[in-house]
């Protein structure tokens, strides 16, 4: 008796290729899907927040017209993929290599743990923030003073570290008196506001789409204690962490630096 060979794995995806192509054909639209995408990453790129989330839905709406019954799955599957392709983008930004790749981690645990029938949109929502977050802290200041400059790029890269200005100071080599003075001429703020700053914004993500207390959220960012990281929370964003945790609906805190030379 013959026995047949079950067909390679090359076999099964050409076959699924070729079948999906054919399918493809009936759905008006689709072709221009990858067009969108494109759009959709220029938007996040040049922090369109509201336009990519616009967007975003287009092709959440393509999806379902594929997917069927199906969607919610596809969709999901798409989120992970397209952090991926963030992720990437990110790289190519020089953004250090463990910090892209716990953008991608971090993506696929908020749609994991969030994603569901009435959900989805809202994480849709979501990931654009933290897209459009992630991505402005690459884009290069304008100042005048390009040791600024690279300061501010520096404690972006470097926000989870127990940073002082005299650390900052020391990994620049100059006095942190001088650092004091050029950074609070040329940002507007003074570097310990700004340490702060970005520590809030950071933060931020963690109450909301993880399991962490606030007191090890707190610690996390080297506060010195649950009640001061409170009490910063609250100066910038208006309400508290417990506050901001129990709201979904409450808007990502973001401080932007002025561009002017």
């Amino acid at each position: 008796m013959n026995i047949l060979a079950a067909p390679s794995i090359q076999e099964t995806i050409s076959k699924i290729f070729m079948n999906e192509s054919e399918n493809l054909n009936q759905y008006e639209g689709i072709e221009k899907f990858f067009e969108i995408e494109t759009q959709l990453i220029y938007e996040i790129h040049h922090l369109e927040k509201d336009r990519a989330k616009q967007t975003l839905r287009l092709l959440i709406d393509l999806i379902g017209i594929k997917a069927g019954k199906d969607t919610i799955r596809q969709v999901r599957n798409y989120y992970i993929v397209l952090s991926s392709v963030m992720a990437r983008k990110l790289y190519e930004m020089r953004v250090p290599p463990k910090k892209a790749f716990a953008f991608n981690t971090a993506c696929i645990e908020l749609v994991e743990k969030h994603m569901n029938d009435s959900e989805f949109l809202y994480v849709a929502d979501e990931l654009i923030e933290f897209f459009v977050s992630v991505i402005s802290e690459r884009k290069q200041p304008s100042f005048g003073h390009q040791t600024v400059n690279k300061v501010v790029m520096f404690i972006n890269d470097e926000v989870e570290r127990d940073l002082s200005v005299e650390d900052i100071a020391k990994h620049f080599h100059i006095s942190t008196s001088h650092l004091s003075r050029i950074f609070r001429e040329h940002a507007g703020i003074t570097l310990v506001e700004y340490l702060n700053v970005r520590r809030v914004e950071e933060s931020q993500y963690y109450l909301r789409h993880s399991d962490k207390g606030i007191s090890e959220i707190s610690k996390q960012f080297h506060f010195c204690n649950q009640s001061y990281f409170t009490r910063i929370f609250k100066k910038y964003t208006t309400v508290t962490p417990k506050q901001f945790r129990d709201s979904q609906h409450i808007p990502y805190f973001r401080y932007n630096l002025p561009n002017s030379n």
